[in-house]
């Protein structure tokens, strides 16, 4: 439901294909300054009229379905690729690019508009362009540019996405992924932007009405979440933020990786976090072989993104499909000679034991014995946790307490980038938490094997603590999947219909990326409409 299928891009294609224009030229400066524009001239890579989109749509079964979560277009729509300036994780200058999507018609979709900020999820691809991947299903970003323009442009928002640095015509050489003060940074950078070149360069017949919503997806939820943060300390009006299955509770996630409770998709995040993290603070690694195992380690720091396609990444051996960590795990005498009390040593190896395939079957696929992570690295980090417990335990999620500071530099890196905290605020020199002052609307589903579901009730308990006095209503979690509870609601009935076909296997695949985001897209929106 996440993709449209080819036959339909293909016609799309034949359409678009007429569609490329130029637009009008924005004057730009000679400064590099963080949100300012950055090439010339602004592109039009798409206009569809409200029918046609529907149509084209319709016209396959995915395309019919996807209908019928973000109902038929109301308006049509136009897609432009942009250019801005921001700042990279080490605080370098550098170009990145986006999409901006404005809605066209009648009354309804023009005049003064609602403002859609989206942050995209993790993809591996270089190339991930959310403004041409509308109409190019060879691109990453076709699904979630489809979907975007489908459930909030086709309804009469204004859609601002950037790509992030590091990808597409960014000539940044990495990207700086989960740095939040980075990326809360860059979503303003490219929100200015936009907001610059919509009545200048587009002379679109839509303006910004002063709403702004905030969304975001796995990677993006927690990119949103941290640019709501930011907004907040910057006294910059937020209307309302909406996310879907995001890392939010980053220290406690990566204590629960490394206890053994492995991920769907850990082999891809761990060196786009290593290299992020490496170029933020410097202090990950001497050289990659301290963290990853040699038989990945040559390269690696500049692998991603890539232009390679994901399953060759696995295939020509860059990287291993699912072993994050090595079957051969340590004895409690490597944890003694690596320096830990023969106290502890016993508790540690007992952590570090490969899962039992029956009962955490998504973990013990975990490790094998062409692993990424060496056997010290998780040691170190497993002995810091010990020692530096962070304040919702792994067998206790639902405490919620805030992260504890760690000294291990990987385990430290995720504590900095933590929702829980803030560590990178204006005029904070040292971690305090926050809360949000705009409201809140926090979703996904509970069977997720790639970012646990406890990620968001974690943020949940914490944020109901009563020193926070949040007003009633001011944050909402929603589960789309109802599981063994009969469904609350027609969008959690739709959900439990669309997996109930499919076997074990392809729900344990598509779970993440393909059923639960267009449902936590459509709860989105609804949460929205309270506030347009």
């Amino acid at each position: 439901m996440h993709k449209l299928l080819p036959s339909l891009i293909l016609t799309l294609l034949v359409i678009f294909s007429a569609c490329q224009s130029p637009t009008g030229v924005f004057t730009l400066g000679s400064a590099t300054t963080p949100g300012s524009v950055a090439a010339n001239p602004i592109v039009r890579l798409v206009s569809l009229d409200a029918a046609t989109f529907g149509s084209l749509l319709g016209s396959s079964a995915t395309g019919s379905d996807l209908l019928l979560l973000t109902g038929a277009p109301t308006c049509g729509v136009d897609v432009y690729s942009f250019q801005y300036w921001t700042l990279g994780g080490a605080g370098e200058t550098t170009n990145s690019s986006g999409a901006i999507m404005l809605p066209t018609g009648g009354s309804d979709c023009t005049g003064p508009r609602p403002i859609l900020l989206y942050a995209h999820g993790t993809s591996p691809s270089h190339q991930y362009d959310i403004a041409a991947g509308f109409a190019d299903p060879a691109n990453a970003a076709n699904g979630e540019s489809t979907l975007l323009a489908a459930m909030y442009a086709a309804q009469g928002y204004i859609v601002v996405a950037p790509n992030y640095a590091g990808y597409n015509d960014s000539s940044l050489p990495y990207h700086p992924y989960l740095n939040a003060h980075q990326q809360a940074g860059e979503m303003i950078d490219a929100l200015t932007a936009a907001r610059a070149l919509i009545p200048s360069a587009i002379g679109a017949p839509v303006s910004d009405n002063g709403k702004l919503m905030l969304s975001g997806y796995s990677q993006g939820a927690l990119v949103a979440m941290a640019t709501m943060r930011q907004m907040q300390f910057n006294n910059q009006p937020v209307t309302a933020i909406a996310t879907g299955s995001g890392p939010y509770a980053l220290e406690w996630f990566g204590d629960a990786i490394f206890a053994g409770n492995v991920d769907l998709g850990s082999t891809l995040f761990a060196p786009f976090l290593a290299i992020s993290y490496q170029h933020a603070y410097g202090n990950i690694y001497n050289t990659p072989t301290d963290l990853f195992s040699t038989q990945y380690a040559t390269g690696i720091d500049t692998l991603l993104p890539t232009y390679l396609p994901t399953l060759a990444l696995y295939g020509l051996g860059l990287l291993p499909p699912f072993a994050l960590f090595n079957s051969t795990t340590p004895t409690v005498s490597d944890i003694t000679e690596a320096g830990v009390s023969s106290g502890l040593a016993p508790t540690l190896a007992a952590i570090l034991a490969v899962p039992d395939s029956n009962t955490n079957p998504v973990g013990a696929l975990g490790f094998g014995p062409n692993y990424l992570i060496n056997n010290a690295t998780r040691i170190a980090y497993v002995f810091d946790a010990a020692q530096n417990p962070d304040g919702a335990a792994i067998s206790n999620p639902a405490a919620g307490l805030a992260a504890t500071i760690p000294t291990n530099p990987l385990r430290r890196a995720f504590y900095v980038n933590d929702m829980r905290n803030v560590v990178s605020a204006p005029g904070k020199t040292s971690p305090a938490a926050w809360a949000p002052a705009s409201p809140m609307f926090l979703c996904g589903g509970h069977r997720d094997p790639t970012v646990f579901f406890d990620n968001t009730t974690i943020m949940e308990t914490f944020w109901g603590n009563t020193s926070f006095h949040l007003p009633s209503g001011l944050l909402t979690v929603y589960d789309v999947d109802p599981g063994q509870n009969p469904p609350a609601d027609p969008l959690q009935t739709a959900f439990s219909a669309t997996i109930s076909a499919l076997s074990n296997s392809d729900l344990l695949q598509q779970y993440h990326g393909h059923l639960v985001a267009p449902f936590c897209a459509t709860a989105s929106r609804t949460f929205f409409q309270n506030f347009l």
